[in-house]
């Protein structure tokens, strides 16, 4: 999320810039989906003095081997050549050849995608490993947005397309990012303790977008460049996991429109704050609900909904998967099902630090259709009319 300029200390639950992170090796935990054998477990430390338990995403990865790896490389350089005179990605002939592309590819990773946008998982997240990249890579963008053309990094650009379109139309925002379809995520100088995707302090769980009125339902991350140290693991946390151990009462006071979200500085600017319309946190139903929160930008109306909202966020705390993600790492969240986060790390703005890829999709782009910019799969500015709409 392109999200509030708040700085850590200042916000609701606040989070240090550089969190204690401990390494438990315990016993697997029944239904966690962790195969045999020891459970790998990190325990993240944030200033409010909860700990984050963050468990291995083993029961939702798939890893590419060398040979379908170098058959997405191959099809996305065909692509690119193809389509070499398009001057952006936002162009509906290259989208359908890209989103045909992985069907021709690689089957197996078509079940595993086609799977978790039917039935999603219990964590609400999907770890694909080993996707190919561009080599070599330019530096990673100091100001947060690479500058080159999509021709620069075709690759890494039309790989990620391949996998977001099989669970979804593609979509982006004309508010953030520039409204690019394929976006930067990386750390910016002087940005370290605010809580957004330029940042490098502990970043507070989320619903991406929660406040838009047309939020993405996949969201992914595809790693160009891992942290120095290894100390960022991007985490998720699913409603499937937590929802057993709410009490029931605070289940019903989340179903409640009790809450609403600040609007996130990217799409409202620094000098207001703008809150959505209320909302409930847990709708649909109500065995498997849909969850929508953000426990940075999220307040509740009401006293019991305030005691709710603490109460699910600390369950969730303790039921977190998540990971470093290394070079052709992609981690994909049900931005329905799931919220996600990133444990702090230190960048050193020497061109190699920490570069992320994101892309939004949503079920069905042609229900959004008349929302989008004309001829585009780009969502057309958020005004208050159609925030209340």
């Amino acid at each position: 999320m392109e999200h509030h300029v708040r700085d850590t200390v200042n916000s609701r639950y606040a989070t240090s810039t550089t969190p204690a992170v401990g390494f438990d090796r315990s016993p697997a935990v029944a239904g966690h989906g962790f195969g045999p054998g020891p459970a790998r477990t990190h325990k993240v430390l944030d200033s409010s003095g909860c700990y984050w338990t963050i468990g291995e995403p083993e029961g939702a990865v798939f890893e590419l081997d060398r040979l379908l790896a170098a058959d997405m490389h191959r099809a996305a350089e065909e692509i690119a050549a193809e389509y070499a005179h398009k001057d952006a990605i936002d162009d509906h002939e290259l989208l359908v050849r890209t989103e045909v592309a992985l069907r021709c590819v690689s089957p197996e990773l078509m079940s595993q995608l086609v799977s978790f946008r039917l039935g999603g998982s219990r964590d609400g997240m999907l770890l694909i490993r080993g996707l190919p990249v561009d080599d070599p890579l330019p530096e990673t963008p100091p100001t947060g947005a690479f500058q080159g053309s999509w021709r620069d990094l075709p690759v890494s650009t039309l790989a990620q397309l391949m996998v977001m379109s099989v669970l979804g139309g593609v979509i982006a925002y004309a508010d953030e990012k520039e409204g690019r379809l394929v976006q930067d995520i990386c750390p910016v100088p002087g940005a370290e303790t605010r809580q957004e995707n330029t940042g490098s302090c502990l970043l507070e769980l989320h619903t991406e977008d929660g406040f838009h009125p047309n939020m993405p339902h996949f969201i992914s991350l595809l790693a160009l460049r891992p942290d120095h140290e290894r100390r960022a693991l991007t985490v998720a946390g699913g409603v499937r996991a937590v929802l057993p151990k709410l009490d029931v009462e605070h289940a019903e006071t989340l179903r409640r429109p009790e809450f609403r979200i600040r609007l996130a500085s990217s799409f409202v600017g620094t000098d207001r704050q703008v809150y959505s319309p209320t909302m409930p946190v847990l709708s649909g139903s109500v065995s498997d609900p849909d969850m929508c929160v953000d426990f940075h930008a999220m307040e509740a109306l009401t006293e019991r909904g305030e005691e709710a909202l603490e109460a699910l966020r600390g369950h969730m705390l303790g039921s977190l998967v998540g990971a470093v993600l290394e070079r052709g790492d992609m981690v994909i969240v049900d931005n329905r099902k799931a919220v996600h986060g990133r444990t702090a790390f230190e960048p050193r703005y020497d061109g190699g630090d920490r570069w992320l890829r994101r892309c939004f999709t949503v079920a069905d782009i042609r229900s959004s259709q008349s929302l989008l910019l004309p001829g585009s799969r780009v969502h057309r500015p958020l005004t208050e009319e159609l925030l209340a709409a």
